[in-house]
């Protein structure tokens, strides 16, 4: 990313409240940065996993209890979500990597649908009722978190250290391994890569940051329910991701705002909203079948060598008319 990129992001993030309620906001960022999350394992290595949400789910329940429950400050909860998921996926992972394509997508699911019944049937979660009544606290045992724009700045302060993580870990060797990975694992493994061994620290970093969404979540609405761990939230990241342009940087971060908008103006709807969500991811894969941010990419550079071939034909023609000059 470049400099003016990451002001601009900061801009609009600073603004955001005073234009759109601020609650609303941060429900969007809590889920960009989990569909930022899942973009990792999908669209930088290649897994697609349809059980991200039992990392979301369990570290929000998780970090709720500790905060409701042992009386940890906001800033160790936040923490301790994290090191849910990243242990949660380190399990999952394991197991996982063994297998590709469906094989793998399928494992992650039924694994994610035993930490779904854990949570139904565990004690401390509340099972359908949730876990609710969950403090915000103050951060550092300073700033009052009740208070709405302090939340918000929180929140905000979460997203873009991620995200400004997420971006480092791409550009870094190690995320060029995982690209290769991708795009022919055969090949990295000739390479001499450890190709397994990648794919696990991919899946644990994924899964930590994902845990570190669904804390961030727990904490803004204070409470944590079985919607959070249900696979229809691992259905929604994958929808978010692919929706905003799978393998782009900025793309689940589109997809995740523009399916929350949709979730919230049609609420009136009911059950119609997933039949109405469902027919524009649809209308989305047949038309822009690189996303939206990926669509607007490929615009863009077409564009540019539209324009540099251009000027490259305009250049020679005024070279040739020059030699042809006596």
């Amino acid at each position: 990313m470049t400099r003016k990129q990451w002001f601009l992001l900061l801009g609009l993030g600073v603004v955001a409240p005073f234009v759109l309620y601020p609650v609303f906001v941060m429900k969007m960022l809590c889920f960009a940065l989990f569909a930022c999350a899942f973009n990792l394992l999908l669209g930088y290595t290649g897994l697609l996993s349809f059980g991200h949400a039992a990392f979301f789910g369990g570290a929000a329940y998780v970090a709720g209890y500790a905060v409701k429950s042992w009386g940890v400050p906001p800033e160790i909860g936040i923490l301790i979500g994290l090191g849910v998921g990243a242990i949660l996926g380190a399990a999952v992972g394991a197991l996982a990597i063994r297998r590709q394509g469906i094989y793998f997508a399928m494992v992650t699911l039924a694994l994610a649908q035993i930490v779904y019944f854990v949570a139904v049937k565990a004690p401390f979660t509340g099972g359908e009722d949730g876990l609710q009544g969950i403090p915000r606290g103050r951060l550092f045992g300073i700033v009052d978190l009740n208070d709405t724009m302090n939340m918000y700045y929180f929140v905000l302060a979460i997203f873009l250290l991620a995200f400004w993580s997420i971006a480092r870990i791409i550009d870094s060797p190690f995320g060029q391994v995982l690209k290769a990975i991708r795009e022919n694992e055969a090949r990295a493994l000739s390479l001499g890569y450890d190709v397994d061994r990648f794919k696990l620290l991919a899946f644990v970093l994924s899964a930590a940051l994902a845990g570190l969404a669904g804390a961030t979540k727990a904490l803004v609405f204070q409470f944590a329910s079985l919607t959070d761990v249900h696979w229809t939230t691992s259905g929604e990241v994958v929808l978010m991701t692919l929706l905003g342009g799978v393998g782009t940087l900025f793309g689940p971060m589109v997809g995740a705002f523009t399916v929350v908008a949709l979730h919230s103006e049609l609420s009136a709807l009911g059950s119609w909203v997933t039949v109405i969500i469902g027919a524009t991811f649809i209308v989305c894969v047949l038309v822009f079948r690189r996303g939206i941010v990926g669509e607007l990419q490929a615009l863009a550079q077409r564009h540019f060598w539209g324009r540099r071939e251009a000027n490259e034909a305009e250049l020679a023609q005024i070279e040739q008319g020059s030699k042809s000059k006596p």
